[in-house]
């Protein structure tokens, strides 16, 4: 059975005291459902995120990591980092990251490399832009992002990896590809991998999805078969909403 997961990706957003206060929200909260909770706060929360839920069952992932170990990255983070603070998940791929840093295919996948190296555990994110849906180029432009990205891979490392289809005009516009849209990508996406490594790994893979998910869609979106879970950005940073989107599975 496929783990189902919702993880809540708080950006840029929160210091010290705010997330701190959230977590104290987030763990008052009843969880009535199966899915595994997963928060992403900023990397100079991450430590006091961690010990915080410690003995909660929220999992405290990271927004990012550099593909190197170590070196003169001024101001990035590596896998081995965030292990050292206990940080096992990381999110590689956001929109946000291809679209304001030029993260590209290429840069992905050997972050991809590093995460493996250090087993950690990974969060893949792609999906297309409003003109790629327009011109119906939707399935090809994630496809690509896809093989690009992972099909260099042996069929065992994806025991590590969680992937998360976000349709970027539903990122933050108030947008939000229909349930059927959803399960239709979600379906091309397991085809694309039973494609390469067969039918078992594919079923094997959960694909969460991300784009303005909210309580009140959450349900239906989760109910579709090949829909795993989500990647919450703004509800996440709302006890209430976050926690009523985790229950919707």
């Amino acid at each position: 059975m496929r783990r189902q997961i919702v993880a809540g990706n708080w950006k840029m957003n929160n210091g010290l005291i705010q997330t701190e206060s959230l977590i104290v929200e987030l763990k008052k909260q009843s969880k009535t459902s199966n899915a595994e909770v997963m928060i992403a706060p900023t990397f100079t929360n991450l430590w006091h995120a961690f010990e915080a839920t410690r003995q909660h069952d929220i999992e405290v992932i990271a927004q990012n990591m550099h593909f190197a170990e170590n070196g003169a990255y001024t101001g990035e983070i590596s896998a081995g980092m965030l292990k050292s603070i206990g940080i096992q998940t990381v999110i590689l791929g956001h929109s946000e990251r291809r679209a304001y840093y030029n993260e590209t295919d290429e840069a992905l996948a050997k972050k991809i490399d590093a995460g493996l190296s250090d087993e950690m555990n990974m969060i893949f994110c792609f999906g297309e832009e409003l003109a790629d849906r327009k011109a119906g180029n939707e399935e090809a432009v994630v496809e690509s992002q896809i093989k690009n990205a992972l099909f260099h891979l042996d069929a065992s490392a994806f025991k590590s990896i969680i992937l998360a289809y976000e349709p970027v005009w539903a990122i933050g516009t108030g947008e939000t590809a229909t349930p059927e849209q959803a399960q239709d990508m979600h379906a091309f996406i397991r085809k694309t991998l039973a494609g390469k490594y067969g039918q078992e790994v594919a079923d094997s893979v959960s694909i969460l999805y991300g784009g303005s998910v909210k309580p009140n869609n959450a349900k239906e979106i989760f109910s579709k078969p090949d829909v795993d879970g989500g990647l919450i950005g703004g509800a996440s940073l709302k006890a209430e909403d976050f926690f009523a989107i985790v229950n919707a599975i």
